[in-house]
């Protein structure tokens, strides 16, 4: 499937050595006024090159084209199409492994499932998709900010043994490591550099908090808000792992002591603790949604590894490319675009039903 979401669709064409990369938005509200700076602001946010820690291939993301469904800065209902054109390929950096099966990427599967494969970048798996996702994200934040007051915030939460506790959304775009605590982010970037001086990648956690979430978001019965937060995020590249709510302790717990009951805070209903974070019968509440994601090492590595060619053959392996040293930076945005999109979509759907 290349098209996402139910109501809003977002379909995603492009492969990341040819042309270009397109994003279609469809059912988008009309006579809503387009802000194109926000969108390169978002691209910038994703783009690689953008700091030490991060790749140092060179593309101009925030050059896009509109083709269709905005006129005069505004929506006209059809659907919106952008394409932004790839400029910095250097394809022939993947001529020696196009009869290899890179370890832990999709080589074997692809070749697997389809009897032919673009070598040079993982085809459909190359982070370079997510741009599309951004596009998308940046048209709907602006539509959830000015209509919903909806805000959604990414932030990187642990790298190894540091933990980030506190936040300050402020300082989050302040630090290239993306984190809300100013005690750690230094410490994280410092762990980054020797991972990358080792030849080695890490695991991380990011955690997202979305803040005046509608109350009533879900479609019963297998459509619920949460599982499509889990599906978004797993269909994200490098993402293992989703939890929300208890962070699992909740396996060391009873009913008695994570039970929630209602209070009278200052004459709104709210929950003791909001133990369940957001969650009441399937169904968003007035609390903040937050939840977390864990994303695995970056595969692509200098180190030299031992995979398998096309013949069998054990062989030794190694990247002479530019790769992410650490992608963590680049995902907080892709995570804030999947957000996004899901509380719309399901915005939209439960409006279309008034």
């Amino acid at each position: 499937m290349n098209t996402h979401w139910k109501l809003l669709k977002v379909t995603t064409f492009w492969e990341s050595h040819w042309v270009a990369l397109w994003v279609v938005i469809d059912w988008f509200p009309s006579n809503f006024t387009i802000d194109f700076d926000n969108i390169r602001n978002e691209l910038s946010r994703r783009k690689p090159g953008q700091s030490k820690i991060t790749t140092q291939r060179e593309e101009n993301d925030e050059d896009f084209e509109v083709l269709s469904g905005i006129f005069e800065w505004k929506t006209t209902w059809h659907p919106i199409t952008i394409i932004v054109r790839n400029k910095n390929q250097e394809s022939n950096d993947y001529n020696n492994i196009k009869d290899l099966f890179r370890p832990n990427h999709a080589d074997y599967c692809y070749d697997l499932k389809y009897w032919n494969r673009d070598y040079r970048w993982g085809w459909r798996s190359s982070w370079r998709e997510t741009l599309s996702r951004v596009i998308a994200w940046a048209i709907a934040k602006q539509f959830l900010n000015k209509k919903l007051w909806v805000k959604i915030f990414a932030y990187t939460k642990q790298l190894a043994d540091i933990v980030a506790n506190k936040i300050d959304f402020d300082f989050i775009e302040k630090n290239i490591i993306r984190t809300g605590d100013c005690d750690v982010a230094d410490k994280m970037i410092n762990h980054i550099d020797k991972t990358r001086a080792a030849w080695n990648s890490i695991w991380w956690i990011i955690e997202c908090r979305a803040i005046n979430v509608p109350s009533w978001l879900w479609e019963p019965v297998f459509w619920k808000f949460k599982w499509r937060l889990s599906a978004s995020m797993l269909s994200i590249w490098w993402v293992l792992w989703f939890e929300y709510w208890a962070w699992f302790s909740v396996t060391e717990l009873t009913w008695v002591t994570y039970n929630e009951w209602f209070i009278n805070d200052n004459w709104k209903i709210r929950t003791k603790s909001n133990n369940y974070w957001w969650i009441l019968g399937w169904i968003t509440t007035w609390e903040d949604v937050v939840f977390r994601i864990a994303i695995k090492p970056t595969w692509s590595i200098y180190t030299k590894q031992k995979t398998v060619n096309k013949k069998g053959e054990e062989v030794d392996f190694q990247i002479k490319w530019r790769h992410d040293p650490c992608i963590l930076p680049r995902v907080i945005p892709v995570v804030e675009a999947m957000t996004a999109l899901d509380v719309m979509d399901l915005y939209l759907i439960n409006n279309s039903k008034k």
